[in-house]
């Protein structure tokens, strides 16, 4: 007779879980910054158009 598969995930490490955990914050930051950045270009744009 056949087992089911297991549903019960993997267990994750700690040292892949802060891994995980850093590559999410960095994707985070870089969003962010880009952000930022696209807001700052927008003012100056409208600063320099509609001044």
């Amino acid at each position: 007779m056949a087992q089911t598969p297991s549903t019960t995930p993997a267990p994750v490490t700690e040292q892949a879980f802060l891994a995980e955990r850093q590559k999410f914050f960095a994707g985070f930051g870089n969003a962010t910054l880009g952000a930022i950045i696209f807001i700052v270009i927008l003012m100056l744009l409208m600063w320099i158009f509609l001044a």
